[in-house]
Protein backbone atom coordinates (compact mmCIF):
# COMPACT_ATOMS: atom_id res chain seq x y z
CA UNK A 1 0.00 0.00 0.00
CA UNK A 2 1.34 3.60 -1.16
CA UNK A 3 2.04 6.18 1.70
CA UNK A 4 -1.13 8.08 0.34
CA UNK A 5 -3.37 5.37 0.74
CA UNK A 6 -2.21 4.47 4.03
CA UNK A 7 -2.80 8.29 4.97
CA UNK A 8 -6.36 8.07 3.47
CA UNK A 9 -6.73 4.65 5.76
CA UNK A 10 -6.81 6.49 8.87
CA UNK A 11 -8.38 9.76 9.23
CA UNK A 12 -5.94 12.41 11.44
CA UNK A 13 -7.19 12.93 15.04
CA UNK A 14 -7.67 16.14 16.88
CA UNK A 15 -4.14 16.15 18.30
CA UNK A 16 -2.55 15.80 14.73
CA UNK A 17 -4.39 18.22 13.00
CA UNK A 18 -3.18 20.60 15.88
CA UNK A 19 -0.16 19.43 15.27
CA UNK A 20 -0.27 20.47 11.48
CA UNK A 21 -1.59 23.49 12.64
CA UNK A 22 1.08 24.97 14.66
CA UNK A 23 3.51 23.59 11.67
CA UNK A 24 1.50 25.49 8.84
CA UNK A 25 2.01 29.19 11.03
CA UNK A 26 5.53 28.58 11.73
CA UNK A 27 7.41 25.34 10.43
CA UNK A 28 10.34 25.99 12.34
CA UNK A 29 8.35 26.00 15.94
CA UNK A 30 9.91 24.14 18.29
CA UNK A 31 8.26 20.49 19.81
CA UNK A 32 8.06 22.05 23.10
CA UNK A 33 6.35 25.59 21.69
CA UNK A 34 3.44 23.42 20.01
CA UNK A 35 3.70 21.08 23.33
CA UNK A 36 2.85 23.71 25.14
CA UNK A 37 0.43 25.55 22.73
CA UNK A 38 -1.67 21.78 22.24
CA UNK A 39 -1.02 20.49 25.88
CA UNK A 40 1.21 17.62 25.11
CA UNK A 41 5.05 16.86 26.08
CA UNK A 42 7.53 17.95 23.59
CA UNK A 43 8.61 14.06 23.31
CA UNK A 44 4.76 13.26 22.53
CA UNK A 45 4.68 16.12 19.80
CA UNK A 46 8.19 14.80 18.48
CA UNK A 47 6.82 11.18 18.31
CA UNK A 48 3.53 12.72 16.51
CA UNK A 49 5.63 14.58 13.89
CA UNK A 50 7.52 11.59 13.25
CA UNK A 51 4.90 9.51 13.08
CA UNK A 52 3.02 12.26 10.60
CA UNK A 53 6.04 11.98 7.93
CA UNK A 54 7.07 8.61 8.05
CA UNK A 55 3.53 7.96 6.97
CA UNK A 56 3.43 10.44 4.05
CA UNK A 57 0.73 12.50 6.03
CA UNK A 58 2.89 15.58 6.40
CA UNK A 59 6.39 16.91 5.15
CA UNK A 60 8.12 19.97 7.08
CA UNK A 61 9.93 21.85 4.10
CA UNK A 62 11.27 25.11 3.15
CA UNK A 63 9.05 26.77 0.41
CA UNK A 64 10.87 29.19 -1.73
CA UNK A 65 9.77 31.73 -4.55
CA UNK A 66 11.17 30.65 -7.83
CA UNK A 67 11.73 34.17 -9.21
CA UNK A 68 14.01 34.76 -5.92
CA UNK A 69 15.63 32.00 -6.71
CA UNK A 70 16.44 32.94 -10.17
CA UNK A 71 13.72 30.78 -12.21
CA UNK A 72 12.13 33.06 -14.25
CA UNK A 73 9.73 30.99 -15.97
CA UNK A 74 7.08 28.50 -14.45
CA UNK A 75 4.06 26.54 -16.44
CA UNK A 76 1.70 24.38 -16.76
CA UNK A 77 1.55 22.23 -19.34
CA UNK A 78 -1.03 19.89 -20.38
CA UNK A 79 -0.49 16.78 -21.96
CA UNK A 80 -2.64 14.64 -24.05
CA UNK A 81 -1.14 10.53 -24.48
CA UNK A 82 -2.48 7.51 -26.28
CA UNK A 83 -2.01 4.41 -24.47
CA UNK A 84 -1.46 3.67 -20.50
CA UNK A 85 -0.58 6.91 -19.26
CA UNK A 86 0.96 5.71 -16.08
CA UNK A 87 4.37 5.03 -17.44
CA UNK A 88 4.94 8.14 -19.08
CA UNK A 89 3.58 9.82 -14.95
CA UNK A 90 6.92 7.76 -13.88
CA UNK A 91 9.34 9.36 -16.55
CA UNK A 92 7.81 13.07 -15.67
CA UNK A 93 8.28 12.79 -12.13
CA UNK A 94 12.50 11.79 -13.08
CA UNK A 95 12.97 15.32 -14.83
CA UNK A 96 14.42 17.87 -12.31
CA UNK A 97 12.43 20.80 -14.36
CA UNK A 98 9.08 19.00 -13.12
CA UNK A 99 7.53 19.85 -9.72
CA UNK A 100 3.94 18.64 -9.93
CA UNK A 101 2.48 15.82 -11.68
CA UNK A 102 -0.89 14.60 -11.87
CA UNK A 103 -3.05 12.18 -13.72
CA UNK A 104 -6.39 14.01 -14.57
CA UNK A 105 -9.96 12.88 -16.10
CA UNK A 106 -10.73 15.80 -18.00
CA UNK A 107 -8.95 17.30 -21.93
CA UNK A 108 -5.69 16.79 -20.73
CA UNK A 109 -3.98 13.19 -19.07
CA UNK A 110 -1.81 14.96 -17.29
CA UNK A 111 -0.51 18.14 -15.93
CA UNK A 112 2.79 18.55 -15.01
CA UNK A 113 3.92 22.27 -13.40
CA UNK A 114 7.71 23.08 -14.35
CA UNK A 115 10.04 25.47 -13.40
CA UNK A 116 12.84 26.78 -15.57
CA UNK A 117 15.12 29.29 -15.30
CA UNK A 118 14.37 31.61 -18.86
CA UNK A 119 11.75 30.78 -21.91
CA UNK A 120 14.93 29.06 -23.25
CA UNK A 121 14.90 26.42 -21.03
CA UNK A 122 11.26 25.82 -21.04
CA UNK A 123 11.50 25.41 -24.66
CA UNK A 124 14.01 22.86 -24.69
CA UNK A 125 12.07 21.01 -22.03
CA UNK A 126 8.78 21.11 -24.35
CA UNK A 127 10.75 19.97 -27.39
CA UNK A 128 13.89 17.75 -26.56
CA UNK A 129 11.98 15.76 -23.23
CA UNK A 130 8.07 16.54 -22.66
CA UNK A 131 7.28 16.02 -26.44
CA UNK A 132 9.79 12.88 -27.35
CA UNK A 133 8.22 11.06 -24.71
CA UNK A 134 6.42 7.91 -25.63
CA UNK A 135 2.96 8.20 -25.34
CA UNK A 136 2.65 12.17 -25.71
CA UNK A 137 0.37 13.15 -28.51
CA UNK A 138 0.15 16.62 -27.46
CA UNK A 139 1.40 19.31 -25.34
CA UNK A 140 -0.63 22.74 -23.98
CA UNK A 141 1.36 25.25 -22.12
CA UNK A 142 0.24 27.56 -19.73
CA UNK A 143 2.77 30.05 -19.03
CA UNK A 144 2.84 31.89 -15.60
CA UNK A 145 2.49 35.31 -15.88
CA UNK A 146 2.12 36.45 -12.56
CA UNK A 147 1.54 34.37 -9.33
CA UNK A 148 -1.66 35.98 -7.05
CA UNK A 149 -1.32 33.26 -4.42
CA UNK A 150 -0.27 30.45 -2.98
CA UNK A 151 -0.67 28.47 0.35
CA UNK A 152 -0.49 25.35 1.92
CA UNK A 153 -2.47 26.04 4.90
CA UNK A 154 -5.57 23.88 3.68
CA UNK A 155 -4.05 20.64 4.90
CA UNK A 156 -6.45 20.10 8.20
CA UNK A 157 -10.28 21.45 7.05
Amino acid sequence: MSKVAKAKASPLDEVAKSIIQQLQIDGRRSYSEIGKAIGLSEAAVRQRVQKLTDSGVMQVVAVTDPLQMGFNRQAMIGIRTNGDSRSLVQLLTEMPEVDYVVLTAGSFDILVEVVCENDDELIELLHSKIRTLPGVVETETFVYLKLHKQLYNWGTR
